[in-house]
């Protein structure tokens, strides 16, 4: 959306809501296009941008004082838009490197590492900032800033941190040629056990996924 826009429909390009909306908006553009595989060689680099950018606005809302709905109760959003094919064609596109082990809280202490996949975080982010978008373009911007600033907090602001973790360390595996645990094994479905996380036997080595995932090894 262009300033004049903006200005046209009474939206200062500069309001705080408007930039957060539009960097939601962007990430959103971003991961259905990505998701559609038409430019696989530029997936990993592309998602590694767009969720930190993402991560910004998330880092602004937390920053903010709270933000405090118009209404008691939520209006009505409507029905959710299904977000399994976008799921489903992330994982497939990620498939050599979708599954990862994370931390799900880092202060509490000796917990073990749970298995966790890229693909189902990016689509549980989506989810969560596709409801606040409906209530942004509804003209419910302060429900839409409330909505967008809790779930940063309860959901969406932890899942992306963790997808960003897996990218960035995915991408630093590749640039310093360092080999990757085989992680196929890994099931999401099942807990870990409570003393060490278990990975298959061999080793996946960066450059045999770099190519085709848009990355590339030191040289």
């Amino acid at each position: 959306m262009s300033d004049a826009t903006l200005h046209a429909t009474g939206r200062n390009p500069d309001d705080f809501a408007v930039q957060i909306a539009d960097q939601v908006e962007s990430f959103l553009v971003a991961v259905t296009e990505v998701a559609k595989g038409d430019e696989p060689d530029s997936a990993v680099p592309f998602l590694l941008l767009e969720v930190s950018q993402l991560l910004l606005a998330g880092g602004r809302l937390g920053a903010h004082e709270d933000i405090l709905p118009d209404e008691r109760y939520e209006p009505d959003p409507g029905p959710e838009q299904d977000v399994d094919v976008l799921r489903e064609n992330l994982a497939r596109l990620l498939e050599p490197i979708d599954v990862y082990s994370e931390v799900f809280d880092p202060y509490e202490p000796r917990r073990a590492p749970v298995p966790a996949r890229i693909s189902d975080d990016l689509a549980d982010v989506v989810a969560d900032l596709r409801h606040g978008m409906v209530h942004y373009r509804a003209g419910r911007t302060t429900e839409a800033l409330w909505w967008w600033q809790f779930s940063y907090f309860s959901n969406w602001g932890g899942t992306a941190s963790a997808a960003l973790r897996a990218l960035q360390s995915l991408v630093a595996h590749v640039r310093l040629n360092q080999p990757l645990a085989e992680l196929d094994g890994l099931d999401t479905d099942q807990g870990m056990g409570d003393e060490t996380l278990e990975f298959e036997a061999g080793q996946v080595m960066a450059e045999e996924i770099a190519g085709p995932l848009g990355l590339h090894g030191a040289s």
